[in-house]
This record gives structure tokens, sequence and C-alpha cells, in this order.
């Protein structure tokens, strides 16, 4: 069970892992600092607890806490409860949610053992808007995708608004990297993947007639540029998403989405 610390001032150094949390060179959840990773709300600080992700303290008012009591009975780390004033000066902004967690972050996971049971990924290249890594997760989770895979130049997953963003679901849905972008497409090809690159190109095959494997790899760009020639000439396939006239592109969490639902819809 938690072991409940009162705390009245915003100052305790206890506080130290959930402060200035809206600061851009301070946050405790940059990965060149203490790299911590901060869960915020009811609902994904229970997911949080079933993770692999390991607490380290949680911060927050009374009603949380016993909203949370049956969820912190195995959980051996500080509770430290306050006032909704003092948590809002000590994280820097006012927390509607009104509670938070901290953890470690656990050893990056192997991306062969990531895709060995893996039907359907999404592998993502150059997306570096925390939101939509966010909205990806909670996709992903939603619509049955196995895990999330980054190739180059993405934003980090377990920044704070990615986690809320995600309602919990990155802590959750495995997430690896693929080294020797793209080259390193070719482990997944190896586990019998098909390799399917998203574009709004009009030349590019509809994507339900696209996904033709048992075993999918799905890959998006970033918002604007997309794909980049080098990564899409590493798959099997381009797709497109058929658009109406005057448009060529979604969010590209929305087109993951999209792409997911496809492959629940015809697997």
């Amino acid at each position: 069970m938690v072991h409940v610390v009162d705390i009245t001032d915003p100052a305790d150094p206890r506080l130290d892992d959930f402060r200035d949390l809206n600061s851009s060179d301070r946050r405790p959840d940059l990965p060149e600092g203490k790299g911590l990773v901060i869960a915020e709300g009811v609902l994904v600080v229970q997911r949080l607890v079933e993770s692999r992700f390991e607490p380290l303290a949680l911060l927050g008012v009374e009603r949380r806490l016993g909203e949370l009591a049956d969820d912190l009975v195995d959980v051996d780390v500080p509770f430290y409860r306050t006032t909704a004033d003092v948590m809002a000066e000590a994280v820097g902004f006012h927390l509607n949610r009104g509670v938070l967690a901290a953890a470690r972050r656990p050893a990056p996971l192997d991306l062969a053992d990531v895709v060995a049971d893996a039907r359907t990924v999404a592998i993502l290249e150059g997306v570096n808007d925390h939101e939509n890594l966010g909205s990806m997760f909670r996709n992903a989770a939603g619509l049955g995708a196995d895990a999330v895979l980054f190739g180059g130049a993405c934003a980090d997953p377990l920044y704070r608004r990615s986690v809320r963003v995600s309602m919990g679901h990155v802590l959750r849905v495995p997430f690896a990297t693929v080294p020797d972008w793209p080259r390193g497409l070719s482990v997944l090809r190896d586990n019998g993947f098909q390799l399917v690159s998203l574009t709004p190109n009009p030349t590019a095959v509809p994507l339900a007639e696209a996904m033709t494997g048992e075993k999918v790899a799905l890959l998006l760009g970033a918002e604007g540029p997309g794909l980049t020639e080098h990564a899409m000439r590493a798959t099997d396939v381009r797709a497109r998403i058929p658009m109406a006239p005057g448009t060529d592109s979604l969010n590209v969490a929305t087109a993951a989405a999209m792409a997911f639902y496809e492959r629940v819809r015809t697997g």
C-alpha cells in the first residue's frame, strides 16, 4: 500500500520529481534530465500502475487518493497528499485532474521482441508532434494495433503531453526504435511483414487493396512532408486513402486510425 505523506509547503524537495512541469528546460520528464515519465489523472495513473513502468511517487489531493485506493494496494511508494493550491504552485499550473504519478523509464524494448508476435504495427518517420504521437497510441490501443515503431527524427513518446493525450496507452502499447533507418526495415520483412507506405500520391494503390499480407507494417510520415522517398523505396507497396475532391491528406494519427480500422474490418 502507498505511504501517505502530507505536504503543506510547495517548496518541499520531496516534490522535485513533479516540479516545473511546464518549464521548457527544467521539466523532470526531459530525457536528458531526470528522464521521468509523468502520468496525469486517475485513469492514466491506473494504466501506469498496471504497466511495465515502475512508479517512484504520486502527488495528489485527498479525493484522488480515495479514488485510487484499490489500485494502489500493492504499490510501495509515497503518495504525497496535498491541496490543489500547493500542487499548482509546485507543478507550475492548476491541475484539474488532481493527481500525478512519476515513474522511471524502463530499458527500451528490443525491436525483434516487439514484432515477434505482432500482426499490425505502425512505423513512424519524422513525427515530431507530441499530440499526434499520443493520439497514435490511443488509436493503436483502441483498434488493435500491436505496436508503434520509430524510424528517424520522431519526438519523445514519453513526454508528458504524449502520455496524457494517449490516455496512458503509450504506457501499454509496446514501442521500439528501428535501427539503421530505413535499412533496418529488413527486420520487419524477415518477420513476414508486408511493408506499406502511406502517401497522398494519386498514383498509389487504394489502402483497402494494398494491405494483402497476413502481417502488415504501416509507414506514416510527418504532417506536411510525409514519408521520405528513401523510406518509401524500402517498402513493398505505396498506398493512399481515397480523399474527397479538394483535399489531399489527413492528420497522421487520423490516417493511422483509418488504416488500423481497415485491418480490423478485413481481418
